[in-house]
């Protein structure tokens, strides 16, 4: 039986196992169950044929305790608030498990983007700022590129959101192009980030990166670049796939020649001198590394039980469901939890925003440095948590490490009662409540 997959909800019980998990009370499981705000715009646009289109657009901000809020926009015709609430609120915790100062927050334009020419985009992409200029400022909320939108874009609403403001502000955006203000090494960072937390689970589980064999689902820019970094490490990848289907060599591929393939046919598949499988045969391969970077909901109750991988390093927002969580655990398949693994994009845009403040530029070399120390530190901190409380996995430590960060930045701005950081006797009883909402 498939599960229904809910991203918002399945943070939401993520959050109360970890409050559980810290002995915390309902309350702090209610200050993050919920966000702190949301809203919904209307975008007037005037399209090509002289005609005016209304587009509908979301901004989320989940908890501000830390700092101002920060994540990218979408443009995608399924975006829908309760979507965006969830990936709002996984950034919270991304951000708090690296000890960024930033909570979480989402964006989203209910469009289909194969349908808008270049100027279309660029008058809804500046329409949507306009529509939410009053909630975002590089200290209240900083969006940055998602599903479908990119840099350009974070430049048409970066000067948009300048000029409402008659002063130049860089610091608003981050994604962009480094001649407007943007980072060396940003568009590499998810996936550099990702690297650096396989490398250290590797270390943990006795897995030699040379000779590992690795499957990546999902090609795109996160994706590939995952299975370049590996392959330079000595990995073999055997596979990988994009939305059309995937393709598998027992000799193992060159990633850097499949996307020079991509770039000519659009596809992986049938790619010289390998063999087609489906996205879902894909994960079911046998491997030492699998690597999720697709969508979400792509490891489930249906097939956890064929998962043939020793780490599953999840590149992708909420690709595996908690009951394959379940699954995966009893089966001693380590997962290297989503708000850990691809938290190097959102690091690196908060160096972006670092430097935007102090007009002062690093260099890609510094830029990887810093993104390192960052990532291998938030490893251990998981992992000395992990350690700690046995019955437990990576995934429920990485959001008890963020949950216990955030409780204490709530607690000492006055938004918590003191009695509520205290080990509560009455824990049981408060189990119940939170269990029964989840229900």
């Amino acid at each position: 039986m498939t599960e229904q997959f809910n991203l918002f909800k399945v943070a939401q019980q993520h959050v109360a196992n970890a409050c559980k998990r810290l002995n915390l009370s309902e309350t702090v499981y209610e200050m993050l169950e919920e966000p702190e705000r949301s809203f919904m715009v209307s975008i007037p646009v005037r399209m090509d044929n002289g005609k005016v289109k209304v587009f509908k657009g979301i901004r989320v901000q989940h908890n501000d305790a830390v700092g101002p809020t920060k994540g990218g926009v979408r443009f995608h015709q399924d975006v829908n608030l309760e979507e965006v609430q969830g990936l709002a609120a996984l950034m919270t915790f991304k951000c708090a498990v690296l000890g960024l100062p930033y909570g979480g927050a989402k964006g989203g334009v209910i469009c289909d983007p194969t349908n808008l020419t270049k100027a279309e985009m660029e008058k809804l992409s500046r329409g949507y700022i306009r529509e939410i200029a009053q909630i975002i400022g590089s200290d209240k909320d900083i969006p940055a590129p998602d599903v479908n939108t990119n840099s350009q874009i974070m430049v048409w609403m970066m000067d948009e959101f300048s000029k409402l403001n008659k002063s130049n502000d860089f610091g608003i955006m981050t994604g962009k192009p480094e001649v407007v203000g943007g980072s060396a090494g940003r568009v590499e960072a998810t996936a550099r980030g990702c690297i650096y937390i396989i490398e250290e689970a590797c270390k943990k589980k006795n897995i030699e990166l040379k000779g590992a064999r690795v499957l990546v689902q999902g090609f795109g820019n996160v994706g590939w670049n995952v299975a370049k970094y590996l392959n330079k490490k000595g990995a073999k990848i055997l596979g990988v796939s994009d939305v059309r289907g995937g393709i598998y060599s027992i000799k193992g591929l060159n990633p850097i020649k499949v996307y020079d393939y991509v770039g000519k046919t659009g596809s992986v598949v049938d790619y010289p001198g390998t063999i087609n499988i489906s996205n879902e045969e894909l994960l079911e391969t046998e491997c030492d590394i699998l690597v999720p970077a697709a969508l979400e909901n792509q490891i489930t109750l249906d097939n956890a039980k064929n998962i043939k991988a020793k780490i599953i390093a999840e590149a992708a927002n909420g690709p595996t469901t908690p009951e394959a969580d379940e699954i995966l655990a009893q089966r001693g398949i380590e997962v290297l939890p989503d708000i850990l693994a691809n938290a190097g994009g959102v690091t690196v845009s908060y160096f972006e925003w670092v430097q935007n403040r102090t007009s002062y530029y690093w260099t890609v070399q510094e830029i990887n440095k810093k993104l390192k120390q960052k990532m291998v530190k938030s490893f251990f901190d998981v992992y000395k948590t992990y350690q700690a409380s046995p019955t437990t996995d990576l995934r429920t430590a990485a959001y008890m490490v963020a949950i216990k960060r955030l409780t204490e930045a709530m607690s000492m701005r006055g938004w918590l009662g003191i009695q509520e950081l205290e080990a509560n006797e009455n824990w049981e009883c408060k189990e119940s409540s939170i269990n029964g909402k989840l229900a």
